[in-house]
């Protein structure tokens, strides 16, 4: 036994080696951040996102989902002992952004109302949304004078007519990932693809933050801190009105629409819009727990029994038109159901919908939950905005 030890160990040694040698080539695969940071940008409420600034005016912008994006003056590009390789020694590997970017692709409609907000949209030259499909007044106008062109769905996006406009980056929603042939397609394009996250924000306000990711991105980090700030006011004074509210019972809400299957589909608990609801002094239904399984998506269908258990005693209920746009009156909500008649909130007409515009207004977080405040306290005689009484 003591002879094959001691035969063996040169082999022992030699493995050991390889093992080191292959634990180190795997770390060697992982970005490493070798560059000095110089300031990080101040978030409140957003979790989804960082962004570190750094020499040059170069910034580092981090997601939750693992992509890292660098964006880089263009004038560094220019400059004669650039090179990229260098960027990536420094960096580690990031999907390199040269801007601000000039010719945009938006892709994810919950970006619209961002550039709005950051009076951006002339950096917009093209969208995957028809024009009738949008809400947001000055974004639809620009399609309509040809400033923003249609170039197909996500999915089909016309890449011709994205070469053609000289395309220097591609904003895409989550949805991307159920067609990764198109991102990729992007990048071999020489088109950087950046992804929205903001719904998976856990908190309204985290989602409305996400305007100092665009901020950073495009240079416009005072206009977003300016703007952002501005809706926390909002959501102060609402927070005041509150707390000056007596008032002895709580008020149950339900947010929800019928699947083209038959299921409700309706907001998990923790979800950014029952978050707002919850904020303007309303408590969600249907109370639900949810196993360790669920899917990161922010809603959930569960069948017509389980819903009318949950909601029937509800003061108010929210069809999301958002989604379903058939719901116009209490008879078309009859139709989805005629068990709907039973409903608390439908006996004493507190049936509401959204419009197209709730969603799409991502950068009004504060006004959409004042009109839920006006809702919910029985306030607002004809001053709601995003939400529509069904009668």
């Amino acid at each position: 036994m003591r002879s094959f030890f001691k035969n063996s160990f040169p082999f022992f040694i030699f493995i050991s080696i390889l093992v080191c040698l292959s634990g180190c080539a795997e770390s060697s695969d992982a970005p490493e951040n070798n560059a000095e940071k110089v300031s990080s940008l101040e978030l409140k409420y957003a979790t989804e996102f960082s962004v570190d600034y750094y020499e040059e005016d170069i910034k580092l912008i981090n997601v939750n989902d693992g992509n890292r994006y660098l964006v880089v003056p263009e004038r560094l590009k220019e400059e004669a002992d650039f090179d990229e390789k260098k960027l990536n020694d420094r960096f580690g590997e990031a999907v390199i952004i040269y801007g601000p970017s000039e010719n945009v692709y938006l892709a994810a409609s919950s970006a619209f109302d961002m550039f709005v907000k950051l009076q951006a949209l002339d950096k917009v030259k093209a969208c995957s949304t028809k024009e009738k499909d949008i809400s947001i007044d000055e974004f639809r106008e620009r399609c309509s004078d040809g400033k923003i062109s249609y170039v197909g769905k996500y999915s089909a996006p016309d890449y011709e007519a994205l070469l053609n406009m000289n395309c220097d980056l591609a904003i895409e929603s989550t949805m991307i990932y159920h067609a990764p042939q198109i991102k990729e397609q992007l990048f071999t394009l020489g088109i950087p693809v950046v992804v929205e996250r903001s719904s998976y924000e856990a908190t309204p306000l985290g989602r409305l933050e996400w305007i100092k990711f665009y901020g950073a991105l495009f240079n416009l980090e005072k206009e977003a801190e300016e703007y952002f700030d501005s809706q926390c006011l909002v959501v102060e004074k609402l927070e005041e009105k509150l707390n000056d509210l007596s008032r002895e019972n709580e008020v149950k809400v339900a947010f929800f629409y019928i699947s083209s299957a038959g299921y409700v589909n309706v907001r998990k608990p923790g979800d950014y819009i029952t978050g707002m609801i919850e904020t303007a002094g309303g408590t969600y239904v249907p109370d639900m727990e949810l196993s360790e399984e669920d899917n990161a998506l922010s809603t959930i269908n569960i069948n017509w029994e389980d819903f009318y258990a949950g909601a029937l005693d509800a003061d108010i209920i929210i069809y999301n038109g958002t989604i379903d746009n058939t719901v116009v009156t209490l008879d078309d909500l009859y139709g989805k159901n005629p068990l709907f008649a039973d409903f608390k909130a439908v006996k004493e007409g507190n049936v509401w919908c959204t419009d197209l515009n709730m969603f799409q207004e991502t950068g009004s977080v504060g006004d959409v939950m004042m009109d839920l405040y006006r809702v919910i306290n029985n306030e607002h005689e004809g001053e709601t905005v995003f939400l529509r009484h069904l009668e």
